[in-house]
């Protein structure tokens, strides 16, 4: 794959290209054509281009967990140890391996790695971090925040530039 232009190399369209699939990416290329000014043809050709490049990495339909019981995110904080490489990747794979695991994040600070955890219910959770969270190499210490409720929640990564806006 040869290397992709930056983002600030892109058309005004690829971007509208890509504003309009981060909304709905179950767009026929027909519609995504209508929705950005353009013939069918063109625009899929730039869809296409989009995807080799790398802008695109694939396409998922994002599901309501709220449809599938009671759910609760938590952000576990966790102490590690010094890993050895192929501990590292033990802990990595493991990590991959974990559905309830959402979002894994090497982080600065006191702590150094951040996770998201989509769970059940707070028993549950108990549960999961003595027989899973604990058990990841190299795991010594785990600090947890509960959310309450969840404000905001996006896929959709800003491709523009936005003016600061006054605070109301």
């Amino acid at each position: 794959m040869k290397n992709p232009p930056m983002a600030d190399e892109l058309s005004k369209v690829d971007l509208r290209i890509l504003e309009q699939l981060q909304r709905d990416c179950s767009l026929s290329s027909g519609e995504l054509a209508e929705r950005v000014g353009l013939s069918q043809s063109p625009c899929w050709r730039r869809l296409q281009r989009l995807k080799e490049d790398g802008y695109i990495r694939r396409q998922v339909a994002l599901l309501d967990p709220a449809k599938f019981g009671p759910t609760m995110y938590i952000f576990a904080y966790l102490k590690m140890a010094t890993l050895s490489d192929a501990a590292r990747e033990d802990f990595i794979r493991k990590v991959e391996l974990t559905p309830e695991i959402l979002e894994c994040h090497a982080i600065f600070g006191e702590m150094d790695i951040m996770i998201k955890v989509i769970a059940p219910s707070m028993d549950w959770y108990q549960n999961f971090v003595f027989k899973t969270l604990l058990k990841l190499p190299g795991v010594q210490n785990i600090q947890s925040t509960v959310t309450l409720t969840q404000i905001k929640s996006t896929t959709a990564i800003p491709l523009r530039n936005p003016s600061p806006r006054p605070a109301d």
